[in-house]
């Protein structure tokens, strides 16, 4: 029981991280249209402003506020400068200028920080563990999840309650139209931009001090994040936030559970080589079948 309650709240943890990515490329896409593989640059980037930050001040909160900020000005700065010329383009000329800014992304990180991992520690008031149902879990892991939940409830707030949601959601049915209502179409897709790379930042910067901050380190979690938005529904926040639980539940806890379960059916050795390989596979054998089945996704966006 102490091992499936860490399990699942392991899965809940990465769902928390890969909703903060999805959703922020979730938004980007289902309102402009934009397919933008530079994402998980601004992830990185996040870590790294935030672990510098973090180094020097000594403050973690001070280093959220700096990653957040530093993301969202740099999503801006690029949204207006290159991206905006991409968005009557094909998504083919939109994902080959995206995938060079995040080469170019990774080599000028490379060269202002170097080629060495960068280490940020847990702060010391997250530093211990909390009781859940019993079991003792560690503090900082569990903050992600509230992090998580709380961006959760701010973006149905935001979405669902504000003239800005209203726009978004309009924005998202039918861009022309709002256009010729007299909204700055522009300016609503640099605020997207900028709360989808304000997320990107936020995410590096939780996941930091459980890994060690690199160059490149937005390309595996922007994979995933992929995986998470075909899942749950291209344009459908809700379906990233149920399709980051469901990525989540199946990366982590069948990593443990298959392969205990393939231990008990082959011998030791064999059961070692081939747990990680199929458990690394699930992920996207589900993709592949709601493919097949849901073309939309598990959760697709309602227009109308």
């Amino acid at each position: 029981m102490s091992l499936f309650i860490a399990q699942i709240l392991n899965s809940i943890q990465l769902g928390a991280l890969l909703f903060l990515m999805s959703a922020g490329l979730t938004l980007v896409f289902g309102i402009m249209n934009f397919l933008n593989l530079a994402h998980g640059s601004l992830f990185m980037v996040g870590a790294y402003v935030g672990a510098t930050v973090a180094a020097r001040t000594g403050s973690f909160t001070t280093a959220v506020i700096a990653a957040i900020a530093m993301t969202m000005l740099l999503g801006v700065l690029v949204e207006r400068t290159l991206l905006r010329k991409l968005y009557t383009r094909d998504h083919l000329d939109q994902v080959l200028c995206t995938f060079g800014l995040l080469l170019i992304a990774n080599e000028v990180v490379r060269y202002i920080w170097g080629p060495s991992p960068v280490f940020i520690n847990v702060p010391a008031w997250l530093s211990g563990t909390v009781q859940f149902l019993g079991q003792s879990y560690p503090a900082y892991r569990f903050a992600i999840i509230l992090a998580g939940i709380a961006v959760v409830i701010g973006l149905y707030l935001l979405i669902s309650c504000t003239r800005l949601g209203m726009l978004i959601r309009a924005g998202a049915n039918n861009a022309d139209m709002v256009s010729a209502l007299g909204i700055n179409i522009k300016l609503l897709n640099t605020i997207v931009f900028a709360l989808g790379a304000g997320l990107a930042g936020l995410g590096g910067l939780l996941i930091a001090p459980l890994v060690s901050v690199q160059p490149g380190m937005g390309e595996p979690i922007l994979i995933l994040t992929l995986v998470v938005i075909v899942i749950g529904g291209i344009g459908s926040i809700r379906g990233a936030f149920y399709g980051a639980l469901i990525v989540g539940l199946i990366d982590t806890a069948a990593r443990i559970y298959l392969q205990i379960g393939l231990l008990q059916v082959f011998e030791r050795s064999v059961g070692q080589a081939i747990g990680p390989a199929i458990s690394s596979m699930l992920i996207y054998i589900l993709m592949a079948i709601v493919l097949a089945f849901k073309p939309l996704g598990l959760f697709p966006v309602k227009h109308g």
